[in-house]
């Protein structure tokens, strides 16, 4: 350990790292947001820090068994041509999940049929939004160590990334999940962006490999743009306030 903290490129190796954890967390807690919003509203907050530290327990289990996760690379057989890893049939089946997920959500929202779901038999309980987190970090995750492993040949400062990356998403998930719950838009951008991503993952699947900077930019100019949409909307509201102020008589000059 000491060698590590004497390693300048272990100290580089854990920036990039934190960076990467925290960037992968952002898509873990929209997701935990759409889904903890379905739970009666005093699970709520549990659900969320429940999600993060079960995910990033997750992680530093996967961590542990790094060598298992090497071999996922190996291709195990070819369709038509195309070779199939075990890395890409995790992908395949976590962009089939949350593609299925998003889509789903989004007809929820704009059928307005929410409140059927009990009626049916589905209703969602806490232990299953648990376990849809898990599922779905789990392919997160695999993708996640492959590249970690690629950038740092040392566990312990994976580790501390995922660490330190659960404390941040701990701090900034709250604030997320307001956001993203309390503007009606911003839940189905979210929910867009999930679709999104689930297409990215099967791609990955499939062997085209999607440069990650050119999804997070996209999401990041639409947030921008919804940002804008919902400063404009506030200060529409607030106009005919201000207008109706002034056009009210003075006291004093009626006086």
């Amino acid at each position: 350990m000491t060698e590590l903290l004497s390693d300048p490129s272990a100290w580089s190796a854990l920036a990039a790292l934190i960076t990467l954890e925290i960037v992968l967390g952002v898509d873990n807690v929209v997701f935990i947001s759409i889904l903890a919003s379905k739970l009666p509203e005093e699970q709520q907050d549990k659900a969320r820090k429940y999600g993060i530290l079960a995910a990033g327990g997750m992680r530093i289990l996967l961590l542990l068994a790094i060598g298992w996760i090497i071999s996922l690379k190996a291709e195990l057989f070819t369709v038509f041509g195309q070779g199939f890893s075990g890395k890409a049939l995790i992908l395949l089946a976590g962009g089939v999940f949350l593609i299925y997920k998003a889509t789903t959500e989004i007809h929820h929202k704009l059928e307005g049929d929410e409140a059927t779901d009990d009626a049916k038999g589905v209703a969602v309980t806490f232990a299953s939004v648990i376990g849809q987190i898990m599922l779905l970090d789990l392919v997160f995750s695999v993708d996640s160590v492959i590249t970690a492993v690629g950038m740092t040949p040392h566990v312990p400062v994976m580790v501390i990334a995922v660490l330190f990356s659960i404390a941040v998403m701990l701090g900034a998930s709250g604030p997320i999940y307001r956001f993203v719950n309390v503007h009606p838009s911003v839940k189905m951008l979210a929910l867009a962006f999930l679709l999104l991503i689930g297409m990215t993952l099967i791609a990955e699947g499939m062997g085209q490999k999607i440069p990650k900077g050119y999804v997070y930019a996209a999401m990041a100019f639409s947030i921008f743009v919804e940002v804008l949409n919902l400063r404009s909307k506030r200060n529409k509201k607030s106009e005919p306030v201000q207008l109706r102020q002034k056009m009210e008589p003075d006291p004093e000059l009626v006086l």
